[in-house]
C-alpha cells in the first residue's frame, strides 16, 4: 500500500467516532494481527528475549518484583511472559483501551510453545514455569487469567501520572512505544518512573527508530520520513499511528535530564541506510545528528534509579 494512502486513512480514522475500533478491525482483517499466533511469536522472540537478555546482562531478575509497562496494546504478550517467569504484579498503561479480554486466553495458550524458552530466559526450572502456565490456563476466562497472573490493566490512562506509590516498582518497561510519544511527553514521563522506581530499580525501553510507513510501502526506506520538515510532516502524521522522529540520543537525553542513570544502550545502525546517506534528502532540522543517528532504526537502553547504590558503569553497544 501506498504510504500516503495509509496515512489518509488513519488520519480520517483518528479524527471519526469509532475510528479506533474499526482501526483495530482493519488490523485483524488486513493488517499486523491477521495471523495473531505469528505476531504473538514475534512479540516473543523479537521484543521479551530482547529485553530478557538485557536484564540477564544487568543481573536483574524479575521473580517476585512488581513492573509497569508503557503501552499494552491489543495483546498483553510481554506482562503475561513475565508473569510466566515469575513476576509477582505487572501493572500495563494504555492511553486508549486496545485489549479485549476475550482474546488473552488464546495468548496464553500460544505462549505455551515457548515454555522452555521462557524457563532459560529466566533461568528457573522449566517444570516451574510450566506449573505458572498450567495454573493460569486453568482461569475461566481471560479477566480471571490476569487477576491470577497479578497482570492490571490501566487503560485509558496517563503514564505520566500512574497513581502507583512512591518507590514501589523494581521495573519500567516498553517496546515500540516511545516512538509513538509525543517530545513534550517523554520528560514528564521519565520523571514519573524515577518517582515510582525502587532504589534497585530500572528503566528499560526498546524503541523503533525507522519509519513505521515504510513496514506497508516497499518502495520508501526507514529514514524517509525525515526528509520532511516539521510543517511537512504534520500533513502526514496522524494520531492513529503517530511518528516523533525522535533519534537515540533523543530517548536517552530525556530519561538522563530526568535523573535517571544510563547503564546500556544498544542501537542498530543500518549499513545499506548509512552507504546510501549522502544522497538521502534530509530536512534540515535533523542535520545536526551524526549519520549513525540518522541511520538507526532501533535503540534498547536501560536506565537506573540515581538512589542505586550499587555499579552505574556505562556500557554502549551496537
Amino acid at each position: 500500500m501506498d504510504w500516503k494512502i495509509k496515512g489518509c486513512i488513519q488520519g480520517i480514522l483518528s479524527r471519526v467516532p469509532f475510528g479506533t475500533a474499526v482501526n483495530d478491525a482493519l488490523q485483524k482483517v488486513s493488517g499486523g494481527r491477521v495471523d495473531e499466533g505469528a505476531h504473538i511469536d514475534i512479540k516473543f522472540r523479537n521484543d521479551w528475549l530482547v529485553l530478557m537478555d538485557m536484564l540477564r546482562d544487568l543481573d536483574f531478575t524479575v521473580r517476585d518484583k512488581e513492573l509497569m509497562e508503557v503501552g499494552t496494546g491489543w495483546l498483553p504478550v510481554l506482562p503475561l511472559c513475565f508473569a510466566l517467569a515469575g513476576a509477582r504484579r505487572v501493572h500495563t498503561f494504555d492511553l486508549n483501551r486496545h485489549m479485549r479480554h476475550s482474546a488473552v486466553p488464546a495468548a496464553l495458550k500460544r505462549l505455551e510453545l515457548h515454555l522452555g524458552e521462557v524457563a532459560q530466559a529466566c533461568q528457573q526450572p522449566e517444570a516451574e514455569v510450566r506449573q505458572r502456565h498450567a495454573w493460569l490456563s486453568a482461569a475461566a476466562d481471560g479477566a480471571r487469567i490476569l487477576e491470577r497472573a497479578g497482570i492490571v490493566y490501566h487503560a485509558p490512562a496517563d503514564a505520566t501520572v500512574t497513581g502507583l506509590p512512591d518507590s514501589s516498582v523494581s521495573l519500567v518497561f516498553s517496546n515500540s512505544v516511545l516512538e509513538h510519544v509525543p517530545a513534550e511527553i517523554l520528560g514528564p514521563m521519565m520523571r514519573e518512573s524515577n518517582r515510582i522506581m525502587t532504589p534497585d530499580g530500572l528503566v528499560l525501553h526498546s524503541v523503533n527508530c525507522g519509519d513505521h510507513y515504510a513496514y506497508f510501502d516497499r518502495a520508501i526506506t526507514p529514514i524517509h520520513y525525515l526528509r520532511f520538515d516539521t510543517q511537512q510532516w504534520r500533513r502526514w502524521n496522524n494520531d492513529m499511528l503517530f511518528q516523533n522522529r525522535l533519534r537515540p540520543s533523543d530517548f536517552t537525553a530525556a530519561a538522563e535530564r530526568e535523573g535517571l542513570v544510563l547503564v546500556r544502550r544498544i542501537q542498530t545502525v543500518r549499513a545499506d541506510l548509512l552507504a546510501g546517506i549522502a544522497q538521502t534528502p534530509i530536512a534540515p532540522e535533523f542535520r545536526r545528528y551524526t549519520d549513525e543517528e540518522l541511520c538507526t532504526t532501533s535503540v534498547t537502553f536501560a536506565a537506573r534509579c540515581p538512589r542505586f547504590q550499587g555499579d552505574l558503569s556505562f556500557r554502549a553497544g551496537s
